[in-house]
């Protein structure tokens, strides 16, 4: 695995071999940030139980504390752990998941305040990516997944707009080369009906069809 430290950044190329690098895996559990590639745009994690980490996480982008971030699974089954989940939820589960689907839901209060924003309601997500599932797996927690850049700046899809961006507020740096750079579709399942909160790669129409239920509400969202 190649390493490449820009002081005060390491930046690791990630082995698909080896998709959760040790160096990571310690630095998350011990309450660190660390930015890593996913499925969609590179992402900004840390402990998602961990109030303290999370708190860092929103110092660094500069996030209002009154604007949630979303989290990330290794796997579908985690996310009774974290939240309620509606039947027309887990239908979008089978269908989108993994991928670029990030779903609201009501919180059971596990992950730390902050993530929720107070809003009692937790985005969850599981991503076509092998590093952000395998971080989960072997840090046995789940991982905040906001975009790894200041808050008003567009979603990174390469290391190098990471480094610009966030010029060593972070530590440690996962490099998945080029992504995708499309970030995920976001949809409400809190109400009797799914309600669209973010455009994203999966459309309404798709969303809809799946729930089974009525229109798709559309409403702005803060980036």
């Amino acid at each position: 695995m190649a390493e490449l430290v820009l002081n005060p950044v390491v930046v690791l190329r990630v082995d698909p071999e080896s998709p959760a690098p040790r160096r990571a895996v310690e630095a998350l559990r011990a309450g660190d940030v660390v930015v890593y590639p996913t499925d969609t745009v590179y992402g900004l994690g840390c402990d998602a139980t961990n109030a303290r980490a999370v708190r860092r996480v929103f110092e660094i982008k500069g996030r209002p504390p009154d604007q949630p971030v979303p989290v990330l699974l290794a796997d579908a089954h985690q996310a009774a752990e974290l939240a309620e989940i509606p039947e027309g939820a887990r239908r979008l589960m089978r269908r989108f998941w993994p991928g670029p689907l990030t779903l609201v839901l009501p919180s059971r209060g596990v992950v730390a305040e902050l993530v929720t924003a107070g809003t009692g309601t937790v985005g969850l997500r599981v991503p076509d990516h092998p590093v952000p599932r395998a971080l989960v797996r072997a840090c046995g927690f789940p991982l905040v997944g906001t975009s790894a850049n200041t808050t008003g700046q567009p979603a990174p899809v390469t290391v190098a707009q990471v480094l610009s961006d966030l010029d060593g507020r972070v530590g440690l740096v996962l490099d998945g080369g080029r992504l995708a750079g499309r970030p995920s579709t976001v949809v409400d399942c809190t109400g009797d009906r799914p309600r669209l909160v973010r455009p994203g790669p999966i459309p309404a129409e798709m969303i809809e069809r799946v729930w089974a239920e009525g229109q798709v509400e559309v409403v702005s969202a803060a980036k």
